[in-house]
């Protein structure tokens, strides 16, 4: 991979770090306790897309306990990979999976405005970029 684009693919890479790792300090409070995360998953139940509602009722809200830590841990997890650049390709991929599940638990990802959402297209699209060719890159702690 020519300098230049390496280089354009870790500043991405360090760009959603930052992002993730920012998302997961806001939900710090989810380890003491799930409300919140409840509180969303109900408000989105109300005008709920139908592969959401399935989603929901069956995955989310039975394993919400589990969610409410597993989340914040694993954007924080994301974001400290992605910073420093150890296993960028792997926390990218998890990333990928943790957004794709927001916006099918939101019913974001049956929107048109999907395509114009900053965290919709352009984080996903970035995730998969990286997943795909975050690959000995400049300004990582393993290349």
């Amino acid at each position: 991979m020519g300098r230049p684009q390496a280089l354009g693919l870790a500043l991405l890479r360090i760009a959603l770090g930052v992002f993730f790792l920012f998302e997961g300090l806001g939900k710090l409070g989810w380890f003491a306790s799930s409300g919140v995360l409840i509180s969303s998953l109900n408000t989105w139940l109300k005008d709920a897309h139908p592969v959401s509602r399935v989603y929901i009722e069956t995955v989310c809200l039975p394993g919400v306990e589990v969610f409410a830590r597993l989340v914040p841990l694993g954007e924080l997890a994301t974001g400290l990979a992605l910073i420093l650049g150890v296993f960028a390709r792997p926390a990218a991929a998890v990333a990928l999976l943790m957004v794709l599940n927001f916006h099918v638990a939101s019913g974001a990802l049956f929107k048109y405005s999907f395509m114009t959402n900053a965290f919709g297209l352009p984080v996903f699209g970035g995730l998969l970029a990286l997943a795909v060719g975050a690959v000995a890159l400049p300004l990582s702690l393993r290349k």
